[in-house]
């Protein structure tokens, strides 16, 4: 009989954002059914679980609204005890603002985050400790809009995407200096090998998903070493979320939209999640998700991806081995619209 794909996964649990919560959801991987909320301050956006303190961070990034559309720009961090639900700590980054994008080097015990410029300074990334955690560092992008962070696996190397810079920032973790910057027309999200020498990163911005302004949409495939573009893996309509599974499997959140026959404006269609070999670099196959994916994770096993659809609020489930569907989430607690982070928790040691 074939195993399903949650087998092995009690105990586990997975962290959802809902944007306009605005908290944090806790939902059990295997039944899928709610076991919590952490109500937050206004507009979360991204998750990271850090293994070692046992503790999710969330980033706070906007008093309301979006990039380029907010009245105005957060400075927190949220720190979740994922086990008994509550938060531990808000830590304040001020005068940084906006943190979106959020890494973690476990083993150096080290939380990048990227947040964006302001008048006086270029977008970064701030270096915080996650046992102390307090920022100790501060790497600068080059660019305003700094969004999206990817580190390899060895804490040397990470990348930056830049919503509307003309390139992605190539960052040496240890010495925290900007090394490179690879020219790509606006950049979305990202993902870096394991041993570091590729970099995944969807382009171009997303600003307008009806335009395209004559740049084809797609992946890039960056060298890290050269930091040059050596390949695109072509994609129907724009993505914004990318994530390399523990198996080699890159996915790729497509963001689709139609014309209303009325009116003729443009609104969310459902989305696609398109799946490619991180090492071939062939598509493998995709599935419809909701509206807007903006979020993507995976199972430590690679098994099955996680997809947050903002506009529709619901957790797209999606068994990787046979690009089948399972139940999605959805509900009251993640709200009318605004599902965002994603965090896979496992159970305790």
């Amino acid at each position: 009989m074939e195993q399903s794909p949650r087998a092995g996964r009690e105990g586990d649990v997975l962290a959802v954002v809902s944007q306009s919560g605005p908290s944090v959801s806790f939902f059990d991987a295997t039944s899928g059914r709610h076991l919590g909320s952490v109500e937050t301050l206004a507009e979360p956006h991204e998750l990271c679980f850090d293994p070692t303190q046992r503790l999710l961070w969330c980033t706070m990034t906007y008093h309301s609204g979006f990039y380029h559309a907010n009245s105005g720009r957060r400075t927190e961090l949220t720190v979740i005890d994922p086990d008994t639900r509550r938060v531990v700590e808000v830590v304040d980054l001020a005068p940084e603002h906006a943190p979106h994008g959020i890494a973690l080097d476990a083993a150096h015990g080290r939380l990048y985050v990227t947040v964006e410029g302001s008048a006086d300074r270029p977008g970064g990334v701030v270096v915080v400790d996650t046992q102390t955690r307090r920022p100790v560092g501060r790497i600068d992008t080059g660019a305003p809009g700094s969004h999206w962070i990817a580190i390899d696996a060895a804490g040397r190397t990470g990348c930056v995407a830049n919503k509307e810079a003309p390139f992605v920032s190539v960052v040496d973790l240890a010495q925290e200096t900007l090394t490179a910057k690879v020219e790509v027309p606006g950049s979305e999200g990202l993902a870096v090998s394991a041993d570091g020498t590729h970099a995944f990163v969807a382009s171009p911005y997303s600003g307008s998903f009806t335009k395209d302004g004559g740049t084809a949409t797609g992946i890039k495939v960056v060298e890290t070493r050269t930091a040059s573009v050596v390949d695109t893996l072509p994609t129907d309509h724009r993505v914004m979320p990318v994530h390399l599974t523990s198996t080699g499997k890159l996915l790729a959140g497509e963001v689709r939209t139609e014309p209303d026959l009325l009116t003729g404006a443009h609104g969310m269609a459902p989305g696609r999640l398109t799946v490619f070999s991180a090492d071939t670099r062939k598509q493998l196959g995709r599935i419809e998700v909701g509206l807007c994916p903006l979020t993507i994770t995976s199972s430590p096993d690679g098994r099955i991806a996680y997809v947050a659809c903002y506009a529709s609020s619901t957790v797209d489930i999606i068994d990787l081995e046979t690009l089948r569907p399972l139940p999605r989430l959805a509900g009251a607690e993640l709200g009318e619209s605004g599902a965002h982070g994603l965090a896979y928790i496992p159970r305790p040691a």
